[in-house]
């Protein structure tokens, strides 16, 4: 096997299982583990993957998303401690967005748990379905064509009914965040709702755990500066956080 086809079999592997081990893809490429190593270096250096400690995990790209199934089963009690932080920073705000993806479905759930007046919006079918019951919050679901991966609505009349509200507090999450190039998601129409919700909230509060950081995707809504706070968990170094801290946001490691 040459070393485009490792990488790319390397590549196919990382998105199927969510995570790949190196002892593991040696023995299944027939490999040596310094091979693979060296080849997880150059799929990272492509922006492909993301080293961590034994193995690595894969980018998402214009080419490759995660659907919910896959990110409701990892990192769970890092979103639920990031969730939780990022509801306790609710202030007075009346009229919250909530952003489709599992975290800010979390968000919803703490935010029933509340029992306080609330209008909550979201493009969000999970994020809706767990506000429904509640009779003390007015739930607003956006309406759209909706993504099959994340629930998600899009499309012009997702953006047009969005466009024209004043919103408290907007709580986003992103597939990459970087000091470079801002807040970015794989999917343009994805990325027109979450910068309509931008455009359309007072305060915006960032939640996403730590392997969200020093990653770009393909299409940026929002710069680092437009929020007041980024909601990540202790992955993410405290040098780092600083830098980030520098462009005006706080930054929480929870």
């Amino acid at each position: 096997m040459r070393p485009e086809q490792r990488r790319q079999a390397i590549l196919r592997r990382s998105r199927q299982s969510g995570r790949v081990e190196v002892p593991d893809l040696a023995d299944e490429l027939c490999v040596a583990v310094e091979t693979v190593r060296r080849d997880l270096q150059t799929l990272e250096d492509q922006g492909l993957v993301r080293r961590v400690h034994g193995g690595a995990y894969p980018v998402e790209t214009a080419a490759f998303e995660s659907g919910m199934a896959y990110r409701a089963q990892n990192n769970v009690p890092q979103k639920r401690r990031i969730a939780a932080e990022a509801v306790a920073r609710l202030g007075d705000a009346e009229t919250v967005f909530v952003d489709e993806g599992f975290t800010p479905q979390l968000v919803a759930i703490d935010l029933a748990e509340l029992q306080r007046p609330l209008t909550v919006v979201t493009a969000s079918l999970p994020a809706a379905t767990a506000l429904a019951g509640c009779t003390w919050i007015t739930t607003v679901l956006l309406g759209g064509r909706v993504r099959s991966g994340t629930l998600g609505a899009i499309g012009p009349a997702t953006t047009a009914q969005l466009a024209d509200l004043v919103i408290d507090l907007a709580y986003l999450g992103a597939n990459g965040v970087s000091r470079r190039f801002g807040l970015t998601t794989p999917d343009p129409a994805v990325a027109a709702v979450k910068a309509c919700a931008v455009a359309s909230a007072k305060r915006r509060i960032f939640i996403g755990t730590y392997a969200k950081f020093g990653i770009s995707s393909f299409h940026r809504f929002a710069a680092v500066p437009d929020f007041e706070v980024l909601v990540t968990d202790t992955g993410l170094p405290a040098a780092e956080s600083h830098r980030y801290t520098a462009l005006g946001p706080s930054v929480v490691r929870v």
